[in-house]
């Protein structure tokens, strides 16, 4: 991706016209696309129906070529729709309406945005329903996290108050439920559910006074409470913004739905909180020290256990935003203690960077995940003598990259701010409303 100079050079390799082509033929096909969803669903049943389907996608995703979960790749051609629309766009903005290619690329742009405003609903929904689907991989003590009606919020990160003090916990919020689980050290590193939080009829208020601890907040729900406490104040704020939303997502659905959550878990009983205390081991937490690097290949590089490990937390829309915000190009890389520059393939997708020696590579050679990292310009000091260079770090981790233009450090400055820079609920919804998807 970048800006042409061949209108300058008089050779006109137009790519409106190609674009508008394809586009046209794709039109016919929007009913079809709306029924992408059909893929993931039947995939799943099919999995849940046959032990060889199932060990066959599960040793497909451990191969290096699948850097992803394989559900997100099947999802990719609807993606590729959203950045044929971002590309376009840039474009018109580019040329003058003079330019030979404007016309076609505009008329390509207003048909790709039809597509994309009529597949905005449906996509959202795909999207749920494949992140409900991964996350069922990380999850152990809960059979039917999958059910109708059910949406993913956030997941991170919280230090829960209980009478060993405070105690690192993972959480996942949906719009019915706040489940709270620990990592414990199992072959598969997944996450133990241990409690539930029915949203109906819950309250939630701030309790740093209270408790005498930083960033704490209570919630307050029809049979227990419990007290929270984030990393950061900007963390906490959007936690509470979140749940918030979520309170009142659940009292305008179908009521209490604790009674439908208590059926899909695996063991009822060791949901009660005396159970629960017993099942706090220290053995628990003592996984949480173990570096990403060193966990096994097998679901160790997931977001979950990368916001485990980083203290932090991503909402559902911060994965909408990571889906339109994906870029592929080469970057000079250098590590913070090095003299010299490694040029590599970089891709960002899904929260990470992946690098590959060239584009024709079919895995890459290593991944850099940047949920809790900070993209910044290196100072004076760092004598980093170089233009178009951005460093990323986090606490004693720093990488410095450096790119071939102006146009695309600016691009891999936007698209990685757009990882690092989590946003607030509200004002994303309102973007959302803006950019259809």
């Amino acid at each position: 991706e970048g800006c042409s100079n061949a209108h300058i050079k008089g050779d006109y390799q137009r790519i409106g016209d190609v674009m508008l082509k394809h586009l046209q033929g794709l039109k016919p096909l929007t009913a079809h696309l709306q029924k992408h969803s059909e893929a993931l669903v039947e995939l799943e049943k099919a999995c849940r129906g046959s032990r060889r389907l199932e060990v066959l996608v599960r040793d497909f995703e451990l191969q290096k070529v699948c850097y992803i979960p394989l559900n997100v790749f099947i999802l990719r051609p609807l993606h590729r729709l959203m950045h044929y629309k971002q590309i376009l766009e840039r474009l018109c903005k580019h040329y003058p309406p003079a330019h030979v290619d404007f016309r076609d690329c505009r008329a390509a742009l207003a048909d790709v945005s039809e597509v994309v405003s009529q597949l905005h609903g449906s996509m959202i929904k795909m999207e749920n329903f494949q992140k409900l689907l991964e996350l069922m991989k990380d999850l152990i003590g809960i059979d039917n996290l999958v059910t109708p009606g059910r949406e993913f919020l956030r997941l991170g990160c919280l230090s829960k108050l209980s009478g060993k003090g405070l105690q690192q916990r993972m959480f996942f919020l949906f719009n019915d439920v706040l489940l709270y689980t620990s990592r414990g050290m199992t072959a598969t590193n997944q996450f133990k559910v241990h409690g539930q939080l029915p949203l109906y009829g819950m309250t939630i208020r701030e309790s740093e006074d209270e408790w005498g601890v930083p960033h704490a907040f209570t919630l307050v729900g029809q049979r227990q409470s419990v007290v929270v406490a984030a990393s950061s104040l900007s963390e906490m704020e959007k936690w509470m913004e979140d749940i918030n939303v979520a309170i009142v997502l659940a009292e305008s659905i179908n009521g209490p739905t604790s009674d439908r959550l208590a059926n899909s878990l695996t063991d009822n009983k060791s949901l009660t909180e005396d159970s629960c205390a017993e099942a706090e081991s220290e053995d628990d937490l003592m996984a949480s020290r173990t570096s990403l690097e060193r966990q096994a290949p097998h679901r160790g590089n997931t977001t979950v256990h990368v916001c485990w490990h980083r203290n932090t937390s991503v909402s559902m829309v911060d994965f909408s935003i990571a889906v339109e915000n994906q870029l592929s190009g080469n970057l000079l890389r250098k590590f913070k203690n090095s003299n010299g520059w490694q040029k590599l393939w970089v891709v960002f997708t899904n929260f990470s960077l992946f690098f590959y020696k060239t584009h024709q590579d079919d895995y890459p050679l290593a991944s850099l995940p940047l949920l809790g990292y900070s993209v910044t310009i290196p100072t004076e000091s760092e004598n980093i003598h170089k233009d178009y260079v951005f460093k990323l770090h986090f606490k004693s981790h720093v990488y410095y990259f450096r790119s071939e233009s102006e146009y695309n450090f600016e691009r891999w400055m936007e698209v990685i701010r757009s990882a690092t820079v989590s946003a607030s609920h509200t004002r994303i919804l309102s973007r959302k409303e803006s950019h259809p998807y």
